[in-house]
């Protein structure tokens, strides 16, 4: 800030009617004041920071009671010259002018304003990233979740169909060993027809064999046959299972059986492959 400060003089010559020395200090106010005017209106203007420390320039105006004018002009001596009081001029620091203090505050206000809508902007930005972080998130999940229940449904649907197979499998099993019981019991029953039609009537057993007997040899022998259709045995031959001291009489004995004919549809048939195993044991 710049300060004017003007120094007076110390004494001013006194005019010998009072109302002049009035007049010279309205006269150096008003210069005074003009001057500092002047400096204004050329420019200078108080810098706005606060000083450090303000000078004060003090001006005391002093009053003198308006002189009673005389009847006559009285001639009195010229008194001593009386030194004047220092008159001081209080500059009062320039006040600052309020639309640029309006302008300044609106500026201040609008940066404030700019600064918090960035800040409101900021925010919702983050918002939204942790809007959309937490959107992708439950996305994951929800997908995790999918892929966990549509493992498990394919796991259950595997499971279902393991077990459909093996149940199938087991029906399979059971249908089959069915047919194969039925199968055996139509051939047991088959079998026991056909011997209940072509029942042997007459067996002899064989001879046991005297070379074998001294030997002491026993064993089985099996002979295959046809049972023709008057009952009797028609080419009777030992199998490879025959001691050979144990064919001769295994055939022997079997051309002496006798049957009951196959019946088939009323007529008599030919039985053919017909076995009998002989057992030889000594006794």
């Amino acid at each position: 800030m710049s300060s004017l400060t003007m120094t007076l003089p110390t004494s001013f010559p006194v005019a010998r009617p009072q109302w002049r020395s009035h007049a010279g200090a309205a006269a150096a106010t008003l210069a005074l004041h003009a001057a500092v005017f002047g400096l204004l209106l050329h420019g200078w203007t108080p810098e706005l920071s606060a000083p450090s420390q303000t000078q004060v320039l003090k001006t005391q105006l002093i009053s003198l009671p308006t002189p009673t004018p005389a009847a006559e002009a009285v001639i009195e001596p010229e008194p001593t010259a009386v030194p004047e009081p220092l008159v001081e001029t209080v500059i009062e620091e320039p006040q600052v002018d309020p639309q640029i203090e309006q302008q300044r505050l609106e500026q201040a206000e609008l940066a404030y304003k700019r600064a918090e809508q960035e800040r409101q902007v900021e925010e919702a930005r983050v918002k939204e990233q942790q809007r959309a972080k937490q959107q992708r998130k439950e996305q994951l999940e929800r997908e995790r979740q999918e892929r966990i229940e549509v493992e498990r449904q394919q796991r259950e649907a595997q499971r279902r169909e393991q077990l459909a197979r093996e149940e199938q499998q087991r029906q399979q099993a059971a249908r089959a060993e069915a047919a194969a019981a039925a199968e055996r019991a139509r051939q047991a029953e088959a079998a026991a027809a056909a011997s209940r039609q072509y029942l042997p009537i007459a067996k002899d057993a064989p001879d046991y064999p005297s070379r074998a007997l001294d030997k002491g040899i026993e064993g089985t022998c099996t002979v295959s046959y046809s049972v023709n259709r008057q009952g009797r045995i028609e080419n009777p031959k030992a199998l490879e299972d025959c001691h050979p001291l144990f064919i001769r009489p295994s055939l022997t004995a079997a051309k002496s059986f006798r049957y009951q004919p196959r019946i088939v549809d009323g007529r008599a048939v030919t039985v053919p492959e017909v076995k009998n195993t002989f057992h030889y044991r000594i006794q």
